[in-house]
C-alpha cells in the first residue's frame, strides 16, 4: 500500500515540527479500479450493502522494520448485490468522502456478489513505508 499524497505531507509536517497532525480514524474502502496518488480515481461500490469500515489502534499490529498489518480481521457488510471486481484497497479518514491517506492493488481481484462478505484475514492488510 503506497501513501496517498495528503497523508505524506501530514506526515512531513509532523515530523518537522510545523504543524501537529493526530491521526483519524482509518476508514478501509474498496475500489473496482486504481484511485491514483490522490484518490481522485477511486471507484468504490455503491449500494447493495456497501459501506467503508472504521478501524482503531486495536485493529493493528505493531509497526516494525517500516511495516504494519491488520492483527484484526477487517470484514464488511454481507453484499446484498453485485459490488464488481474488487482489485484495490484504500484508506480514507472518514466514513464517506474524506481525505485519501492510501491504496494498494490486491494480489488478485476478486468479484463480490450477493451474499458474500469481503474479509482481510489476520495479517492479509500489509502497508509499508519504503
Amino acid at each position: 500500500m503506497s501513501l496517498g499524497d495528503y497523508l505524506e505531507n501530514k506526515l512531513l509536517d509532523h515530523l518537522t515540527g510545523n504543524v501537529s497532525f493526530t491521526m483519524p480514524t482509518a476508514y478501509v474502502a474498496l475500489s473496482t479500479a486504481d484511485p491514483g496518488e490522490g484518490g481522485s480515481t477511486i471507484a468504490e461500490p455503491s449500494g447493495n450493502g456497501y459501506a467503508r469500515v472504521a478501524t482503531s489502534a486495536a485493529t493493528w499490529d505493531a509497526a516494525a522494520s517500516g511495516a504494519i498489518q491488520n492483527g484484526a480481521a477487517i470484514s464488511f457488510p454481507t453484499a446484498s448485490g453485485s459490488w464488481g471486481t474488487i482489485t484495490y484497497v484504500a484508506l480514507f479518514d472518514a466514513v464517506s468522502g474524506g481525505n485519501f491517506m492510501g491504496s494498494g492493488a490486491l494480489t488478485a481481484g476478486t468479484a463480490i456478489t450477493t451474499d458474500q462478505i469481503a474479509r482481510f484475514n489476520v495479517g492479509a492488510l500489509d502497508i509499508t513505508l519504503t
